[in-house]
């Protein structure tokens, strides 16, 4: 390993992973998020390289950790930890909706009603909309959409006369 790159590996590590400890602490507080997410996500990702090369720097210490209980303990309690949000999430009913902010669910509500309760949220009466998308006041707009290889948030746009 080239010598620079050993001297700032683990200094690289040590600065990004404090980024990363204030960062996400921010963002589970809900404190600034705005100016912490971007920052939490990428700087995390720039964190993978001097990570690699902190691994290969020490990889004859490391071997060692792994022929002892303790890091395959903590191995494997991290795996469970992953596996406590991700297996609710998998196993969940509603395993194909989507997650995310609640307007992405109001939003995903109103495109899978039958236009006739949806076009009046849009300032359409079921039938002007289903002229205007020549469509079934019983389809849904992400009926329509899939039927046309398009999408729900076009066509809604298009009833609400927005540009797309």
């Amino acid at each position: 390993m080239p010598a620079i790159l050993n001297r700032y590996a683990t200094p690289f590590i040590t600065g990004l992973f404090l980024v990363s400890l204030i960062s996400g602490i921010a963002l589970f507080f809900h404190w600034g998020s705005a100016w912490f997410h971007g920052m939490h996500e990428w700087l995390s990702m720039v964190l993978i390289l001097p990570f690699v090369l902190h691994i290969w720097k020490n990889w004859r210490p490391m071997t060692t950790y792994f022929k002892r209980a303790p890091m395959g303990l903590a191995l494997a309690l991290s795996v469970v930890a992953a596996l406590a949000f991700v297996l609710p999430a998998a196993t969940s009913s509603q395993s194909g909706a989507r997650g995310g902010p609640p307007q992405f669910a109001i939003a995903q509500a109103l495109f899978d009603a039958p236009l006739s309760e949806a076009a009046p949220v849009l300032g359409l009466s079921g039938t002007d909309a289903a002229a205007k998308l020549d469509a079934d006041v019983t389809q849904s707009l992400t009926e329509i959409a899939s039927a046309r290889e398009s999408s729900a948030a076009t066509l809604a746009q298009q009833l609400m006369g927005q540009p797309q």
